[in-house]
């Protein structure tokens, strides 16, 4: 069978789920893994930080902010970049950025350096996540689309627990400047990506290398064989053609701005902001808060991780949800539940802090929070054209950080006036706000390959 003929979304889109794919994936997944874990270790050392530097709430809130700062400025530029010059690239320098990044937070001396150092940390992992979750979608074939890029957003939870633990047996041994070490270790994980994860070649047809995009194809296609042990391939089944668009540095910043995508974009960025702010202002603070309540460091690490352990159930539920019964309710409904049981942990903490009430609450809110995670990592790149789908991702999780930036600060400001449950009641108003955002001007994408769902298409 000859085929050339087809696009490279036809060849991708009839390829069975394979080895192949899992290894990918894998890989994929343990990039973010890490650099949730390099995120996440802040919500467990910002206690002891600012005992050592002697800060206040509000300085430890800016300090906690420093990293989604950069986060907004990696993952505002990363999709640009990748949907000029490609996902591969990016995605392997934003590696080798946050693990250069994370060494130097190591070295910090005072908390000005530290917070400097966050920020190039904070823009090495601004500019993965949205080119993680573009190279997912675009190789893999729509009817397991959701459910792979819901499962790699689910070692988000797995690495904020790694960190926990880490920081649990470390934290009182070493200090926080030696976990920092520690995390700057997996960067060398970028070789894996270099010689294992190929371009897309979605990007490659659409930005006109069309030669490089078939190479790619057969390359896939055969390890596709090889992993199945089959001689032959199912044939290709004609889709909707998007037209090629290469352009400038700017062009897909302008298309996700045009007449046909403007409302998606205004949707998602807002969701992404309310849900961030709702997220960081708690998270970044949770196990701080405990330590205000009265529990000693090493206990409050231990409560913030046992809590965080109901992310695990949560994305795995939310990814069997988005293909069964699509991206938009499950959405509404892990941001309502999670905003309920944030409101419910925060009054948990006032009334006596009582430990069963505190973990049984704050278990079932990171249940529901790291299923939305899911949702949103799932969602958010099924929104946009291959030309404009990194830049897409990047902006909607800029936005996010901006959100992200914000929530640590205000926690920080307003937890000195309203105490805790003034806190959690803040962030659940976030929540309710994004999943009326989603139930009001979301559409549905669960099914559709991501040809279908861009505008304007040529029909063969």
């Amino acid at each position: 069978m000859e085929t050339r003929s087809f696009s490279a979304a036809e060849r991708l889109e009839r390829l069975p789920i394979s080895g192949y794919h899992r290894i990918i994936f894998i890989i994929i997944a343990l990039a973010f893994f890490f650099d949730s874990m390099d995120l996440a270790m802040m919500t467990f050392l910002l206690g002891s930080i600012k005992t050592e530097f002697g800060l206040s709430t509000a300085q430890a809130g800016l300090l906690a902010s420093s990293s989604f700062f950069g986060m907004v400025v990696g993952a505002s530029l990363s999709g640009m970049l990748a949907d000029r010059f490609g996902r591969k690239p990016v995605f392997q320098w934003s590696i080798v950025l946050w693990g250069i990044a994370s060494y130097l937070c190591s070295t910090a001396q005072n908390v000005e350096m530290l917070t400097l150092f966050r920020i190039l940390l904070g823009i090495g992992m601004g500019m993965e996540f949205p080119i993680a979750q573009s190279m997912l979608s675009e190789l893999i074939p729509a009817k397991r689309r959701g459910r792979y890029i819901a499962l790699m957003d689910g070692f988000w939870p797995l690495g904020f627990v790694a960190a926990g633990v880490l920081s649990y047996f470390l934290l009182p041994v070493i200090g926080w400047r030696d976990i920092f070490l520690v995390l700057a270790v997996p960067a060398v994980f970028v070789l894996a990506i270099r010689f294992f994860i190929p371009e897309s070649p979605r990007w490659l047809e659409q930005a006109g290398h069309h030669d490089a995009a078939d190479t790619v194809l057969h390359r896939i296609e055969e390890r596709v064989r090889a992993s199945l042990g089959r001689s032959d391939l199912p044939e290709p089944i004609r889709l909707p053609r998007v037209a090629s668009q290469p352009g400038n540095f700017f062009s897909a910043l302008r298309e996700i701005w045009s007449v046909q995508y403007r409302r998606r974009t205004m949707m998602i960025w807002s969701v992404w902001f309310f849900a961030l702010l709702g997220f960081y202002g708690l998270t970044s603070w949770l196990s701080a808060l405990l330590q205000q309540s009265g529990f000693a460091v090493t206990q409050s690490v231990y409560y913030t991780v046992l809590i965080s352990l109901g992310g695990i159930p949560g994305f795995l539920m939310a990814a069997w949800l988005v293909e069964r019964w699509g991206r938009k309710p499950v959405c509404v409904v892990t941001l309502l539940g999670g905003g309920v049981m944030a409101f419910l942990y925060g009054q948990s903490a006032v009334f006596g802090g009582n430990v069963s009430l505190l973990i049984t609450s704050g278990l079932l809110m990171q249940f529901f929070l790291f299923g939305m995670w899911a949702v949103l990592y799932t969602y958010t790149p099924e929104l946009y054209p291959t030309s404009a789908r990194a830049t897409g991702s990047g902006f909607a999780s800029a936005i996010g950080r901006v959100g992200s930036l914000l929530g640590p600060m205000v926690t920080g400001l307003v937890f000195p006036m309203t105490g805790q449950g003034g806190v959690f009641a803040l962030g659940a108003m976030c929540f309710a706000i994004a999943a009326a955002v989603v139930w009001i001007f979301g559409m549905e994408t669960r099914g559709k390959t991501l040809e279908e769902l861009s505008e304007p298409v040529i029909i063969n």
